[in-house]
């Protein structure tokens, strides 16, 4: 399963400098407003020390991560709700994506321009949604209009939209996002919801782009923490990484990061944080198939069945399920083969009612 999560914000809040430091592919990254116009695009593998376990036991020919697709977009500023600043292009970036990561400059720095001359996290924040909201607000209307028009041909959709329609406009209009609305118990209801592709309604998480100084203590930083007062109201989880940090570990050669993560006091990189944030708030997980051609990561919808999983894979694979052979991982790395885990009993054959755990080892068996 595939999926994108957007990386948004102000103009030079560190978004590109993530983005880099997320992803092989190299987006410029500069010192003055919109020098991101089309979005750049990096897939980049999930961390995952299950993966790299298993592999140690298998030797395959190759190891294949689960992955994430990050869409580094513009900088959009006050008015883009309006086109300001390419405005209506960037939002419509916005509404291909999955999920939102939305980084938030929360470090002083008098040589980095702001757009607004100000380092306000909080303020950033309202910024981004009011012109979402706004260009929400105007999809729903001209979904109300529609059904209103229509409402006389006794549709029953139609008849729902137009309540809905108001409220989700009202909503929109004090500021709220869609995410925070709540639907009305009518069958109707989420499909004209989810029709209207609203951009707000994307889940989010935001990234606190501190200095390297107040990353050794964010909780005494007053920018991290008023943003984290901010995400813990609307439900939503803060990262807290340094870009400029980042960009300076990603440039390293992979043996010599250990060493300098534990000079700057960190235990991994904050990008791998990150990464998981995404990753979690779609609400995926990985299970995993191992054998000698290739041990490899196969991301799944919580509350997946064996048939949902094996149809990652292949679409044959569900259509013609049978059954499932299933080794917990942390089994297969301690007995160190398929075969020591059936002999141990450690190896259960699963039906069609199987919920799918996060860390699996399957194997499927199907016919078509």
């Amino acid at each position: 399963m595939g999926f994108a999560c957007g990386i948004v914000g102000l103009p030079n809040v560190g978004k590109s400098t993530l983005f880099n430091s997320l992803s092989s592919a190299k987006a410029e990254s500069a010192n003055y407003p919109f020098c991101t116009i089309e979005p750049n695009v990096g897939i980049v593998p999930v961390p995952d020390p299950r993966i790299e376990a298993l592999a140690k036991v298998v030797h395959p020919d190759r190891t294949v991560p689960a992955t994430i697709r990050f869409v580094d977009i513009a900088g959009l500023v006050r008015g883009a709700s309006k086109g300001e600043g390419l405005g209506n292009q960037f939002l419509g970036h916005i509404r291909e994506v999955d999920a939102v990561a939305h980084v938030v400059r929360c470090f002083e720095d008098p040589n980095v321009i702001h757009v607004e001359n100000r380092v306000d996290p909080v303020g950033d924040v309202a910024t981004i949604q009011t012109e979402l909201c706004l260009k929400d607000l105007d999809t729903v209307q001209k979904r109300l209009e529609r059904a209103r028009k229509m409402v006389k041909a006794n549709s029953p959709v139609e008849k729902a939209a137009v309540p809905l329609c108001e409220a989700l406009a009202a909503h929109l209009d004090a500021g709220k996002p869609a995410r925070s609305f709540v639907l009305p118990d009518d069958l109707h209801a989420s499909p004209i919801f989810r029709d209207m592709q609203l951009l707000t309604a994307k889940p989010v998480f935001y990234v606190a782009n501190v200095s390297e100084e107040a990353l050794a203590n964010v909780d005494a930083d007053k920018h991290f923490q008023a943003l984290k007062a901010f995400a813990t109201e609307e439900g939503a989880q803060v990262i807290p990484i340094c870009a400029a940090l980042e960009a300076q570990i990603a440039e390293l050669d992979p043996a010599d990061r250990p060493e300098f993560l534990a000079s700057v006091g960190l235990k991994e990189p904050g990008l791998h944080a990150v990464i998981r944030a995404g990753y979690n708030l779609l609400g995926l997980f990985t299970y995993f198939t191992a054998g000698k051609t290739e041990v490899r990561a196969w991301t799944v919808p919580r509350g997946a069945f064996a048939p949902q999983a094996a149809g990652v894979i292949h679409t044959d694979f569900e259509r013609g399920f049978i059954k499932a052979e299933v080794i917990w991982w942390e089994d297969f790395v301690s007995l160190g083969s398929e075969a020591r885990c059936r002999e141990a009993g450690k190896l259960s054959t699963e039906g069609k009612d199987y919920l799918v755990r996060d860390g699996d080892v399957m194997h499927f068996r199907f016919n078509v």
